[in-house]
């Protein structure tokens, strides 16, 4: 799509987005459009923060465990459910990325649900992304997040090194696909209700 559609399809896409005063805890009730990896350690207080929340002030719905969830919230459950109900998966990819079990499960579950995914690769090439087997997870664990890390090793992303890039120019490019593709999965949705809907002849 071109960059000046990009500018002005948000306009009428996003209006079924209405604008949100609410407090952080009713952001929870919409289901979400965007899901964002990420290794905590690595990037929340820089990009996946920023990003969240460029994607809020227009008036999208991303999801990211410390602004969507609530002490008292059941961990996996809260976060594979909006795995499920998401549109579009954002992975931020980094050094230490690997190291987490919680990273690994929602890249597989993503992948499992055949979501749109969106990768970044952050201070990391694809090549150096793979997942080591200390004998502390299950053997199907280990299969499962070696296929989803192949899958987005290979899907074409966004690369960002932090002590050379801008974080404001990632963001916002990273913004701009995320909307590009929000946009191609609504109009591809109105076409499958347009094929469903029968043709009544008088």
């Amino acid at each position: 799509m071109h960059r000046s559609a990009i500018a002005n399809f948000p306009r009428q896409f996003l209006r079924q987005y209405p604008s949100i005063q609410a407090p952080i805890v009713n952001r929870v009730a919409k289901p979400c459009d965007v899901f964002i990896n990420h290794r905590g350690i690595d990037t929340k207080r820089t990009v996946v923060t920023l990003l969240y929340d460029h994607l809020f002030r227009r008036n999208l719905h991303p999801f990211l465990d410390n602004k969507n969830m609530k002490p008292g919230d059941k961990l996996f459950d809260n976060i594979n459910s909006a795995i499920r109900k998401c549109k579009v998966g954002v992975t931020v990819f980094s050094p230490r990325y690997c190291e987490s079990y919680f990273c690994l499960h929602e890249l597989a579950l993503i992948m499992e649900s055949k979501k749109k995914v969106i990768p970044i690769f952050c201070d990391i090439k694809p090549s150096e992304l793979r997942v080591l087997n200390d004998g502390k997870c299950p053997t199907e664990d280990i299969r499962r997040f070696r296929w989803a890390l192949e899958e987005a090793k290979y899907t074409v992303g966004l690369t960002f090194d932090s002590m050379k890039g801008n974080w404001s120019e990632v963001v916002t490019s990273a913004s701009d696909i995320i909307i590009e593709t929000l946009v191609e999965i609504e109009s591809e949705k109105q076409m499958q209700r347009h094929k469903s809907t029968p043709i009544l002849r008088a």
